[in-house]
């Protein structure tokens, strides 16, 4: 039994003794591979791709800002910051100075959309973004407003961004429900709103019904008037639709 519980303790102990071994080399093979971010800022993008290079990290250009301070096509700003522990392959993103402002920002109110983009490219300058909104009594597609300002000074990055004038949205209705209306009230009804009259088809169904399965169907076509009623309509009662719209009815003469 001795023999036993001695063999049993030895093995817990080699157990315990590999385990601590795995857990050391994972942590030297995890934190080998972990490098000190350089400081980049001052650099030109060449000098800090060599500066990294050896330590197995990638600088990327993400932003170009006007700096009176920095030269321009030097680093001015890092991300992660320098001194901060990084893996193998980890990206430093940095903004590079393009010096301090020299184009005057220009004025773009009242241009079209794509006139503008052409106008602030041939500048030197970027597009920003770009939104639409809604304005009464403007042109659609007309520049309404701009950041940074004509003529601003002390602007950060060379970025441009417009507010457009927007085509107004179409006026939306409920489709309301014109069964059991006379045809002349639900046309003009329709056209009161902004609709039109896509067609009209008339239904006998109802009178053959009446006569009788073995009755013999008419051999005229129903005549549709403006005091056929409504039996059905497209769209139905309910949905939603714009002006202009057209709306077609089956009657009942």
């Amino acid at each position: 039994m001795r023999a036993f519980l001695r063999l049993a303790a030895l093995s817990l102990a080699l157990l315990m003794i590999a385990m601590i071994s795995a857990l050391t080399a994972m942590r030297f093979a995890i934190h080998g591979r972990e490098v000190l971010v350089p400081k980049l800022v001052g650099m030109t993008p060449s000098e800090a791709e060599r500066a990294v290079d050896n330590l197995g990290l990638q600088v990327a250009i993400e932003r170009q800002y006007y700096s009176p301070d920095i030269a321009a096509g030097r680093i001015m700003t890092q991300v992660p910051d320098p001194g901060i522990k990084v893996r193998r392959g980890w990206k430093v993103r940095v903004a590079q100075s393009i010096g301090p402002q020299r184009v005057s920002i220009p004025n773009f109110l009242g241009d079209s959309e794509r006139a503008a983009e052409i106008n602030i490219r041939r500048r030197g300058l970027e597009v920003g973004s770009i939104a639409e909104v809604e304005v009464p009594n403007s042109t659609p597609g007309q520049v309404i407003s701009q950041s940074p300002p004509a003529n601003a000074s002390g602007v950060a990055a060379p970025r441009i961004s417009l507010l457009v004038a927007a085509n107004p949205a179409p006026d939306s209705f409920v489709m309301p429900s014109f069964l059991g209306q006379s045809l002349g009230g639900a046309e003009r009804a329709i056209q009161e709103a902004g609709m039109k009259l896509g067609g009209v088809s008339a239904s006998a169904s109802a009178s053959a019904g009446a006569a009788g399965p073995e009755a013999t169907p008419p051999a005229t076509v129903p005549q549709v008037s403006s005091t056929s009623t409504v039996i059905g309509q497209n769209p139905p009662p309910g949905q939603r639709i714009i002006a202009g719209s057209a709306v077609t009815f089956s009657v009942r003469p």
